[in-house]
């Protein structure tokens, strides 16, 4: 098994010169630590699909203090994954990333509430407290509770947003009527403490029409003018989406190859198998290319943010098809 790699961010966003000086090396820059979120690219370098197509992949692990765009940026890595609303509000600020495959087809998020705070509806929202994820993750719901005319600066008729480090803590401590949470993870964390189903309400962001893209890949826009970074990418997409397939159709034994990569040993088996399982929904009918449509309503989401919206302008050239149009031929 091929060792992974690890790196600081610090080291990643210090890179001196292009990654892609090799035409067959590929750096990966995952938005968050190792776990079934990202197994189709663990499971494409166990199972040889990389060295298939002759590159060599090193995939970095992500967390709380690295942000994918900064690596990006700074040269430390060729691909990075990230949301759509983070990836766009860079590149409305002036960081040129683009789309070159959508591996995740549905959205996870949503926020999970405790009954008792009398919260059934979004209006019941006003004059409770939401725990919500920041480093771009704020996005989504920013946008939608423009759209639905409630404040996020607190009092009666709005909401106060709290701050969410990556834990369900506010909400098992009571700090937060509700909080953000994925499908396939930190709801089953809430589980897992203790908590039984029927204590809690849960508002999906697909079922409110607010439902935004996730975990695409992106590339700097400058450097797919490069051919042999282009052939890279096909060829990297082309072995990731054989490693996203395998795993959906086996997702225990993709969970497994997962643990095998968590050189932090913080994962467990149940968890992870529990994970994949969630993750299948999100990858299923996607072969990584981007559906236009999905794009424009993630798009519509975000302008659609009253009078501070996430993006201000329709993005140009925010995504291509070139990459998986010859990956997929």
């Amino acid at each position: 098994m091929k060792k992974l790699m690890m790196a600081a961010a610090c080291a990643a966003t210090m890179a001196t010169g292009p990654v892609f000086a090799d035409a067959n090396e590929v750096t990966l820059q995952l938005q968050w630590v190792t776990q079934a979120q990202f197994a189709g690219y663990y499971v494409a370098l166990e199972k040889g699909f990389y060295e298939e197509e002759g590159l060599n992949v090193t995939v970095l692990a992500g967390g709380p203090d690295i942000a994918p765009p900064q690596v990006l940026a700074g040269g430390g890595a060729d691909a990075m994954l990230n949301w759509m609303p983070s990836a766009l509000a860079a590149r409305e600020k002036g960081l040129p990333v683009v789309n070159i495959a959508q591996p995740f087809k549905t959205s996870g998020l949503m926020l999970t509430c405790w009954k008792d705070t009398g919260i059934s509806t979004v209006e019941d929202f006003k004059g409770k407290t939401i725990g919500v994820w920041f480093f771009g993750n704020e996005y989504p719901f920013l946008s939608w509770m423009s759209q639905e005319g409630i404040s996020t600066d607190g009092g009666e008729d709005g909401v106060t947003v709290l701050k969410q480090g990556f834990n369900v803590d506010p909400l098992l401590q009571r700090e937060a009527d509700c909080i953000s949470t994925m499908t396939y993870n930190e709801y089953g964390q809430v589980l897992d403490a203790g908590v039984n189903p029927d204590e809690l309400i849960t508002f999906k962001y697909e079922e409110q029409g607010v439902a935004t893209l996730e975990d695409g890949i992106y590339v700097l826009e400058e450097n797919l003018a490069d051919p042999v970074f282009e052939d890279k990418m096909v060829r990297f997409v082309r072995a990731s989406m054989k490693g996203w397939k395998y795993a959906e159709e086996n997702p225990e034994e993709a969970a497994g190859i997962v643990l095998e990569y968590d050189e932090t040993g913080a994962q467990n088996e149940a968890a992870q198998v529990r994970m994949m399982n969630e993750i299948a929904k999100l990858t299923a009918g996607s072969n990584g290319a981007l559906d236009e449509a999905d794009f424009q309503r993630t798009v519509d989401t975000l302008l659609a943010g009253g009078s501070d919206p996430v993006i201000s302008r329709q993005p140009e050239g925010a995504w291509t098809s070139v990459i998986t149009d010859k990956a997929l031929n």
